[in-house]
């Protein structure tokens, strides 16, 4: 059963000249490590539909376009996270034949399990900026979050509110304190627990919610009120409450009795394919 609830962060000359030159090579590589290559290197993933399978800066990511593609608009997409070893996976499939469908492109980049950390967020960066300058999509995706990969898509999210036409979610992790916890976390945002503990003000999505809120990027999540692993109350709840705070768009349907598991109506959830499609038509002009 299903109830819908609107729950409406001095040395020397030539010290100095060796230390400038280290600093300008050790930027230009990194630039160089995180830029998408000129020709994507062909790898192997597996997905719901047949898609383009590339690099990314040395991580996989794909790409499904639909049939039908604007001739003169950038092409609207759904970004799902997260692109996981086998994810998406065959309980996407009705939910990404919809979007196809509708003229909308999926796509996601596999991050590992970075947690939000600041170098999942600067892949996420890279990846976005490559599809918008080099395959023609939109410039204001929606953002499509199924369990961890709500901790990835709003950590990116906080930082780049414009760039957002809207975030659904499955039983997204929107607090990483409750899931996966300080203790695992650090090590993906290259802390200590006691250092990431002082900066979740800084690192955690849901302290960070105000600028999203401000830009009015409307929210929609589906989450069961027995989920264990990623309990409403911390993540999906907490969330719509803090949200409200701002005036932020957001609405929560809560299925009764369901938790963190397979079933089907999570991955076949009419309300959640309607929000993405109607926030990836209006983020541009349609002919």
């Amino acid at each position: 059963m299903m109830r819908t609830e609107n729950y409406r962060g001095t040395a020397s000359v030539a010290a100095c000249i060796l230390g400038s030159a280290f600093f300008c090579m050790a930027s230009l590589l990194h630039a160089q490590e995180i830029a998408p290559p000129q020709n994507a290197v062909p790898t192997k993933k597996s997905l719901p539909f047949p898609g383009d399978v590339f690099q990314v800066a040395g991580h996989t990511a794909f790409l499904i376009m639909p049939v039908y593609q604007p001739v003169s608009e950038p092409i609207p997409w759904v970004w799902y996270a997260p692109t996981l070893k086998g994810l998406p996976a065959d309980a996407e499939k009705w939910m990404f034949k919809k979007l196809l469908d509708e003229g909308i492109a999926i796509a996601g980049i596999d991050v590992g399990e970075s947690y939000g950390s600041p170098a999942g967020r600067d892949l996420f960066q890279t990846f976005y900026e490559y599809l918008v300058r080099d395959r023609g999509l939109s410039k204001k995706p929606c953002l499509l979050a199924r369990s961890r990969g709500g901790l990835m898509h709003y950590s990116w999210a906080v930082e780049h509110p414009n760039s957002v036409a809207g975030i659904a979610g499955i039983y997204p992790v929107c607090d990483l304190t409750s899931y996966p916890g300080i203790e695992r976390a650090c090590g993906a945002y290259g802390m200590s627990a006691e250092q990431l503990a002082s900066e979740l003000s800084e690192q955690n999505p849901i302290e960070r919610l105000e600028p999203l809120a401000k830009a009015k990027v409307p929210i929609f999540h589906i989450q069961g009120d027995a989920d264990k692993v990623v309990p409403l109350q911390e993540n999906s709840a907490e969330l719509a409450l803090r949200y409200r705070t701002w005036k932020g768009p957001v609405e929560i349907n809560v299925i009764e009795g369901q938790g963190h598991n397979m079933w089907r109506g999570w991955f076949e959830c009419q309300e959640l394919v309607d929000f993405l499609i109607l926030h990836c038509k209006n983020s541009q002009p349609f002919k």
